[in-house]
């Protein structure tokens, strides 16, 4: 009788089994697609029932189902940068809320799905909601990182950063003036005005002047009146840009500069090019456009930032001991008191802070051929706007920004255990760390055994379907046949029970 029960009973622990590895089976398969998931494998271990005597009975099976945890899922190349796979070992440390996981009520949880997207907030988060932890940068782009030190990690937001504009203080200009460009009456005018103030000046003098003298008199009024001077508001290249060209003189040459003031917008100035008639010489004139943008001294006209002369030597390179154009820019704050009589200041409504930067004219050349510009490098940047973000196989998070401006945001924590198939799972694919598992420890990827990082890439499920298939008609079997012990100890009883009637 004993043993008729005890295999009834062993063909219970049979069903049992089998349907568990049933169950293990159905959540492979389910997962199939599942990002980062692990696949279940069930063991079946026998039952002893000790006996006293000759007797046996049947213990029968129970079955143990484990994720292998441990085991590296294919990468497969996803289309976002902030699509992240680890490969080799380690986690991706997330949190349930918008906190710092050491947070109370906020357990860490530990993940392999790497699929993150910026939500609502600007919060990185996976598929299944949990938000992904990192050590945040200071304003210099350092990550101060703790093995152990849940306190000091943060979801990593990027909806809250922003880039700093930075000043101008430098623009390097390399371009070529036109060696053969003609010399204007203005600049010939220019040249002649020490001769023509010598005529005037005698001519005040004499108390009958001949025909003569009243022509070359009359002569060098006009020349004078027309000739090209950076101090004068009808003949300077600074009143030809202010008025549109119905005044002044016009520039042989013009280029733009892009400034970045302190407050992350861009203000313009402009350098005008005239050719003096002596030779190798060229007039220059540094003038904000719009002229409104900055208030000048007295000895300025409106618009002008600084005047001078540009020369070359014989060899069409900048000749620095006879060129008197200034260096550097001085521009004084907005609202600050009236500038002295070659100073300059932003203009009140501007609303931003002093600056200076420097010109650097070593790469201007004069050729014989086509003036242009080859380039104009200005440092500084205007206020940018977030345009994408990269991820390093560090796992450091940065964010590139629409003025070219890249900054470390973040660094990525991956979390390693001395056993990650005894993590505790939990919903969501993720794990919860365990006695079995040892307690975690914080790297950066790439080092203290944690994997690196491939962005843009996915880890895939570890499932085998055509496993998963096999394994499912043998379980069908297995439970079958046990089912079948039932039954086969079933009619046994019956007979007994039919020999005592």
């Amino acid at each position: 009788m004993s043993g008729i029960n005890s295999a009834m009973l062993a063909g219970v622990t049979g069903l049992s089994a089998n349907s568990a590895a049933l169950a293990s089976i159905s959540d492979d398969i389910a997962n199939v697609n599942t990002v980062g998931y692990k696949a279940n494998d069930t063991q079946f271990s026998d039952l002893v029932t000790e006996t006293a005597g000759s007797g046996y009975a049947a213990g029968g099976v129970q079955a143990l189902s484990t994720q292998n945890v441990s085991v590296q899922g294919v990468l497969q190349s996803a289309s976002s940068p902030t699509d992240l796979a680890i490969s080799g070992q380690g986690f991706f440390v997330t949190s349930q809320n918008a906190s710092s996981p050491a947070t109370a009520g906020n357990t860490p949880l530990f993940t392999r799905a790497g699929a993150f997207t910026e939500n609502s907030q600007g919060y990185l988060v996976n598929a299944a909601g949990l938000y992904l932890q990192g050590w945040t940068a200071n304003a210099s782009g350092s990550v101060t990182t703790d093995p152990s030190n849940l306190a000091l990690l943060q979801p990593i937001n990027l909806a809250q950063i922003s880039s700093t504009p930075e000043p101008t203080t430098q623009a390097t200009v390399d371009a070529n003036l036109e060696s053969s460009t003609a010399v204007s009456q203005a600049a010939t005018d220019a040249s002649n005005s020490a001769a023509n103030a010598a005529t005037i000046t005698a001519y005040a003098s004499i108390s009958s002047p001949t025909a003569a003298q009243t022509t070359a008199y009359n002569t060098a009024v006009a020349q004078t009146a027309a000739a090209y001077s950076a101090t004068s508001a009808t003949t300077s290249m600074a009143a030809y840009t202010n008025s549109g060209g119905t005044t002044g003189t016009q520039p042989d040459f013009t280029m733009q500069i892009p400034v970045s003031n302190t407050e992350g917008g861009t203000q313009t100035v402009q350098v005008d090019f005239l050719k003096s008639s002596t030779a190798n010489q060229w007039y220059a004139e540094v003038v904000a456009v719009p002229a409104s943008s900055v208030t000048v001294g007295s000895g300025l006209q409106a618009g002008q930032i600084a005047t001078g002369v540009v020369a070359f030597n014989d060899s069409g390179q900048l000749d620095t001991t006879n060129t008197t154009l200034p260096s550097s820019l001085t521009f004084g704050a907005s609202g600050s008191s009236a500038p002295s009589s070659t100073g300059v200041n932003w203009a009140s409504s501007l609303g931003i802070g002093a600056q200076t930067v420097g010109l650097n004219l070593s790469a201007l050349s004069q050729d014989n051929a086509t003036s242009a510009v080859t380039s104009i490098a200005a440092n500084g940047t205007p206020t940018g706007s977030l345009s994408s973000v990269d991820v390093s196989s560090t796992g450091t998070v940065t964010a590139v920004f629409s003025n070219g401006v890249t900054r470390t945001i973040a660094q990525v924590a991956v979390g390693t255990f001395a056993n990650p198939d005894g993590l505790t799972s939990v919903s969501g694919d993720a794990y919860q760390s365990s006695t079995a598992s040892g307690a975690f420890t914080l790297n950066t990827a790439g080092t203290g055994g944690a994997g690196t990082i491939s962005p843009s890439n996915l880890e895939s499920s570890t499932v085998d379907l055509s496993a998963e298939f096999t394994n499912m008609i043998t379980v069908q079997r297995a439970y079958s046949a046990s089912s079948k012990i039932i039954t086969t100890a079933d009619s046994m009883l019956q007979d007994l029970i039919a020999i005592i009637r």
